[in-house]
């Protein structure tokens, strides 16, 4: 009897588990915080009682009450906020220091004016107590508030002086629209060639939607494509895909993306020229996709059949335009009557450069030809026109005879001679 077959772990499975792992040891993390502040808070209360009959129940259930209060407001921040950065945690801190400093500073001076202008009675003192707590929460505010807004650009507070983030082990990789709906960066990545961290900015994705959302149907489908490709990336094991909210000063998602990788010391992969042109200008990394495209992938061979749909007319009237999948663009010959229609196309030619590939082919036509013979290219027909055999009969005025009197013109056949 032949073993079972053991089951076939899937990436989904492996996300699936680690998933449930990681939640199960939130849950044990917030438990055991709740029962460790209620325990501590109780002891703490107990401990300063003078007796063990003045800790009476009314201290014990407002003491439990209490802590589980704020235990519980906690955790519910915690629960809200799942995806939290490091950067708004270190502002918020750095806030409420600034904060408290500022209050014990304002707190000193109240009680040296309020000391000078003849002491502090008891009633006096509630309220004084009241005010500074009442300016610590203030001045934490608007601390938190100042620094969570101004926490990219430092030298607000610190002139000349400018705090950028270092970027420690293997670059990442910064990704824009064009690669994103180019796709091939799942593919290579689900692969295993990709270790590098992966940063996509919100500003992309915001471009990808508004592409989704345009009016212009071949712009829908690309913007389409590309959040489908974003969220693949993110669903694969082998990638380590971050959504970053850096939104850098500039015109434009080639400006920010440029303006991106110079601040943060990124990488930027691309498949777009002119993006290209411009972050080298700026001394940015760049990495192309066509490069490694053209570097793995084989020239596509005259003969193969494509079926395409033509979307508009070529700069030729006999040609029309329409784009594979992976968005290169086709040149169809003696299709310029055909757009708007699915055809089937045989491939001439095909040229890759760093802008991407750009493909030649020719209408199909059934039964009028041969379909396994590939057509004849540009240099076969070139040669087939030089390489005529010469002629070795007479020449014009040799052997005319009537021929040759026939074929005179009437006008040189009348002058005399």
């Amino acid at each position: 009897m032949p073993p079972p077959a053991s089951p076939i772990v899937t990436p989904s499975d492996l996300d699936s588990t680690r998933l449930r792992s990681q939640r199960l040891l939130l849950l044990v993390v917030r438990l055991l915080f709740l029962v460790l502040l209620v325990s501590i808070s109780m002891l703490t209360i107990a401990g300063r009682q003078s007796g063990p009959l003045e800790f009476r129940l009314q201290t014990f259930l407002g003491v439990l009450l209490a802590s589980a209060a704020v235990g519980t407001i906690v955790i519910v921040l915690d629960v809200m906020t799942p995806n939290k950065r490091l950067s708004s945690v270190v502002g918020v801190y750095l806030g409420i220091c600034f904060g408290l400093l500022a209050a014990v500073a304002v707190s000193f001076l109240i009680d040296v004016v309020a000391n000078a202008m003849g002491g502090i009675e008891s009633t006096t003192s509630i309220y004084l107590g009241v005010s500074k707590a009442t300016l610590a929460l203030v001045f934490c505010y608007l601390s938190v508030s100042v620094v969570l807004t101004t926490k990219d650009d430092f030298r607000v507070v610190l002139p000349y002086v400018e705090f950028a983030r270092q970027v420690r082990g293997i670059r990442p990789l910064l990704v824009d629209t064009s690669s994103l709906i180019d796709g091939r960066i799942e593919d290579v990545g689900r692969a295993g060639f990709i270790d590098a961290p992966i940063l996509i900015a919100e500003f992309v994705l915001e471009e990808l939607q508004r592409l989704s959302d345009s009016d212009d149907r071949q712009k829908r489908l690309r913007g389409r494509r590309g959040l489908d490709v974003v969220t693949k990336m993110q669903q694969n094991p082998f990638l380590d895909v971050a959504i970053d909210g850096t939104r850098p000063p500039g015109v434009g998602v080639d400006a920010m993306l440029v303006e991106m990788a110079r601040g943060l010391d990124l990488r930027i992969l691309t498949s777009d020229l002119n993006l290209r042109k411009v972050a080298e200008i700026n001394g940015v990394t760049v990495l192309n996709i066509n490069d490694v495209a053209r570097s793995l992938r084989p020239a596509s061979l005259p003969g193969d059949a494509v079926e395409i749909e033509l979307v508009k007319a070529g700069e030729e009237p006999s040609q029309a335009v329409g784009y594979l999948p992976d968005g290169s663009m086709v040149v169809v010959q003696d299709g310029g009557d055909r757009v708007g229609d699915i055809v089937a196309a045989v491939i001439t030619n095909s040229l890759q450069t760093a802008g991407g590939r750009m493909i030649f082919a020719k209408l199909a036509h059934d039964g009028s030809e041969d379909p396994a013979s590939p057509p004849p290219a540009s240099g076969s027909i070139a040669r087939a026109a030089t390489s005529q055999p010469k002629a070795t009969g007479p020449g014009p005025k040799e052997g005319r005879g009537d021929a040759g009197e026939r074929g005179r013109s009437p006008r040189r056949k009348s002058r005399p001679d």
